[in-house]
């Protein structure tokens, strides 16, 4: 089941209350087949956070069973940002399934500022 344009903005969390206070905006234009395209407008055009922006918000993205990519169509997120995570990400999913983090407890997710 493809999410629709509400949950996606829901899951964007902390990273849309700094944006309002920017006049930044998330668009939501496709969310079919685990893809979701994104464009960030309003006070992000032009301004030289919007990498960051958009590396917070791939990050809680990608994060989800049910997001196969996430794509910004105005390229707000550079390539060697997107292999950054994906790297992080893969890290983190060795960590959590290596042998002994029963014993541990939770480990702790923080975000990308």
């Amino acid at each position: 089941m493809a999410m629709t344009a509400e949950e996606v903005l829901a899951e964007i969390g902390p990273v849309q209350e700094i944006l309002d206070e920017h006049d930044g905006v998330v668009t939501v234009l496709d969310t079919s087949d685990g893809n979701i395209m994104l464009s960030l407008d309003g006070g992000c055009n032009g301004c030289s956070s919007t990498p960051m922006t958009a590396m917070q918000i791939y990050y809680s993205l990608k994060k989800l069973e049910a997001i196969n990519d996430v794509i910004f169509v105005n390229g707000e997120l550079p390539e060697y940002m997107r292999n950054f995570i994906d790297q992080k990400m893969a890290k983190e999913a060795m960590e959590n399934n290596s042998t002994g983090d029963e014993d541990k407890g939770p480990q702790p997710q923080g975000e990308i500022v």
